[in-house]
């Protein structure tokens, strides 16, 4: 996929909320990569695919694709924050289990706090990618979805969310 429209629906969506809240000076690199972790442990809570003790089953699709583009969002806001890009058009799916490829994103997260870098990145956005076409995404639905979830954001942040 081409990611190039996201980054800069990001980046607006970014710039917006930073001068809404007098942000843009501020350094809130941890707060994004926290939010990142918080929304991926959410959308694991919903595919509930670690949880061996429960019957109970998972969520619809829809609500795990949501789930997975807030995700993308926070993703794309990292990357803009340290002048990081993922172009990659093609990426081969995983050829792990979606509880294995969440711990694989988890791990790439860690990697990328740790050491912000351009390889650590794109590592990062690579096995997000996976853990989409592992949980069932194609590239149509996820840029749909997102560009569905950003234009709730700007509802939100104009309601005071």
């Amino acid at each position: 996929m081409n990611w190039s429209s996201l980054y800069t629906m990001q980046k607006q969506l970014d710039t917006y909320i930073e001068s809404q809240y007098d942000l843009s000076d501020k350094d809130i690199f941890r707060e994004k990569y926290l939010a990142l972790l918080v929304e991926l442990g959410e959308l694991a809570n919903e595919t509930r695919c670690f949880k061996f003790w429960s019957m109970k089953p998972r969520n619809k699709q829809t609500i795990i694709l949501e789930e997975y583009v807030d995700g993308i969002h926070f993703i794309l806001s990292l990357g803009l924050e340290k002048g990081f890009r993922y172009d990659s058009e093609a990426v081969k799916p995983g050829e792990i289990d979606e509880t294995g490829q969440f711990n694989r994103v988890y791990d790439s997260c860690i990697s990328f706090y740790r050491e912000p870098s351009d390889k650590n990145y794109k590592k990062l956005f690579e096995n997000y990618v996976q853990l989409g076409i592992v949980l069932g995404f194609d590239e149509q639905a996820v840029k749909d979805a997102y560009l569905r979830k950003n234009e709730i954001n700007y509802e939100r942040q104009n309601q005071g969310y």
